[in-house]
């Protein structure tokens, strides 16, 4: 189960890449916007402000994130729904897919689909978190493997269920699109307040769902409790913050290798 008000906690911080993803689309008038994953809601109202005259929809698989999202009302739209099941409506010209695609194993053949069933010109835009070997991650590996949780967690954790860019520059190329990918690493500042190291409580807005959703409230604690302590060790507080470098991977795609300008 998402918790909206867990994830948005660095709500600036992880509302940065989609900016950026963004600024990268090209598209001017697109008849529809989609945004696969769409959590609370509050970056795809954005997207309203830039296209006014297009069809805006978020999708998400979290009922308590479509909840929160429609609250924002109009003029997007939000519904509960797989990203591995979504279809292209003919008129979807701009298909956006921010910090997503880690949760879906096998998400190339999505990608894949996706890029030959958009109409001609259309943009999908994606960005996944490419950190899975930063400390942070291997420390959450590391816990997870001990003896007490092993069983139990070793299923839910990847080693690195996202590609590099190059990769997802040649399966899109493959695809007969025009490709622009990159990686860009953010240093995130997070204040050292309160008892909870700051990576602890950015990791339960993400990477520690599956694991809190698989423990009980005492298994939680204690999983929590010996994370915490590896990841103090890991980013250390320096001047009253920790210093929190994430990789980030981009890829904006134009169906069609001789993209039209119709937007």
């Amino acid at each position: 189960m998402w918790d909206p008000s867990t994830y948005l906690r660095y709500g600036d911080e992880r509302s940065r890449p989609f900016h950026d993803l963004l600024a990268r689309v090209p598209a001017e008038r697109p008849r529809a916007v989609v945004d696969l994953g769409c959590g609370p809601g509050t970056l795809t109202a954005t997207l309203a402000g830039r296209w006014p005259e297009s069809r805006i929809a978020g999708l998400d698989s979290s009922a308590e994130m479509i909840d929160r999202a429609r609250t924002l009302g109009e003029p997007v739209s939000f519904s509960v729904g797989d990203v591995r099941d979504w279809r292209p409506e003919p008129d979807v010209d701009v298909v956006v897919c921010n910090a997503v695609l880690q949760w879906v194993p096998g998400h190339q053949e999505l990608l894949t689909r996706w890029a030959v069933t958009l109409p001609a010109g259309a943009s999908l835009a994606f960005q996944v978190p490419g950190n899975f070997a930063a400390p942070s991650h291997r420390a959450l590996r590391e816990v997870a493997g001990r003896d007490r949780w092993r069983d139990t967690l070793a299923p839910l954790l990847r080693e690195a269920p996202v590609d590099d860019p190059a990769d997802y520059a040649a399966l899109l190329v493959g695809a007969g699109c025009a490709v622009d990918a990159w990686e860009t690493t953010y240093v995130h500042l997070l204040p050292a307040a309160g008892a909870d190291h700051p990576v602890l409580a950015w990791m339960e807005g993400t990477a520690l769902r599956p694991v809190r959703a698989a423990l009980d409230a005492a298994g939680w604690a204690d999983f929590r409790a010996e994370l915490g302590v590896r990841l103090a060790e890991a980013y250390p507080v320096r001047q009253g913050q920790v210093y929190f470098p994430f990789r980030r991977i981009f890829v904006v795609a134009r169906t069609g290798a001789r993209a039209e300008e119709n937007q």
